[in-house]
């Protein structure tokens, strides 16, 4: 196959761009116009498609946070939070999309979908499990100061790096939090509550889920800390 001066990558494609991104192999992903049970499928396809993608990098980037703070290095972790945080907002902005299909169009989707469910999503998956390593090495470290979580707050300007990775901690659980919430209400606005999914769970049992939170003894906390502090000024 012959190139273009200025194209030095092989591979399908009329560019060097489309051989990097690989855009020919990408934009044949969806299902074609002549195998549509609906053409909405397209939009149903790239929302949740592009999602997998974000919660890849997701779970690239938890993982590689969890090796610095293995290392202790709080500063270079945390420069990793905001990538996280915004490919959870992309897959919970993207469910916009969802709800331009009419919940009747929605049915006519569902019928290609075979047993297909949110529930087998790898991206969902592996995030899951991603996330809970950062709390592993937050705890660690926080012992290692001889700190608990009230005096972490208290004396939160004398160390500021762990109150930084702390408050990341319980962003990037709010994030999680209400993109579930989103996706649930999603789900109930397309196909209803007293019903069932397509591998036969039922709705209510996604409302149940979204009580769920990573770091619940970050949650906590507030309430241990509000109670020390109303102690503390009955004290005064």
């Amino acid at each position: 196959m012959a190139y273009g001066p200025d194209q030095i990558l092989e591979g399908a494609g009329n560019s060097d761009y489309e051989r990097y991104i690989r855009t020919v192999e990408l934009l044949n992903l969806q299902p074609r116009p002549e195998t549509w049970k609906h053409r909405d499928e397209l939009l149903f396809t790239v929302v949740h498609q592009s999602s997998e993608l974000w919660l890849k990098h997701c779970t690239a980037e938890a993982i590689q946070a969890v090796e610095h703070l293995k290392k202790d290095e709080i500063r270079p972790a945390l420069r990793l939070f905001p990538r996280m945080m915004l490919a959870i907002k992309y897959c919970h902005d993207s469910l916009d999309m969802l709800e331009q299909m009419s919940p009747w169009d929605y049915q006519q989707v569902r019928r290609a979908l075979g047993h297909g469910s949110g529930f087998d999503s790898p991206g969902m998956n592996s995030i899951r499990k991603a996330i809970p390593g950062l709390g592993v090495e937050f705890k660690r470290i926080l012992a290692n100061a001889n700190l608990d979580l009230v005096q972490l707050f208290v004396r939160h300007t004398e160390f500021e790096d762990i109150y930084l990775l702390a408050e990341a901690l319980v962003e990037l659980d709010e994030r999680m939090y209400l993109w579930r919430h989103r996706h649930f209400k999603v789900v109930e606005r397309s196909i209803g509550l007293k019903v069932s999914g397509t591998q036969g769970t039922p709705v209510e049992i996604l409302a149940r889920l979204n009580s769920f939170t990573f770091f619940p003894e970050l949650w906590d906390a507030r309430t241990d800390l509000t109670n020390y502090a109303i102690a503390e000024e009955g004290e005064n």
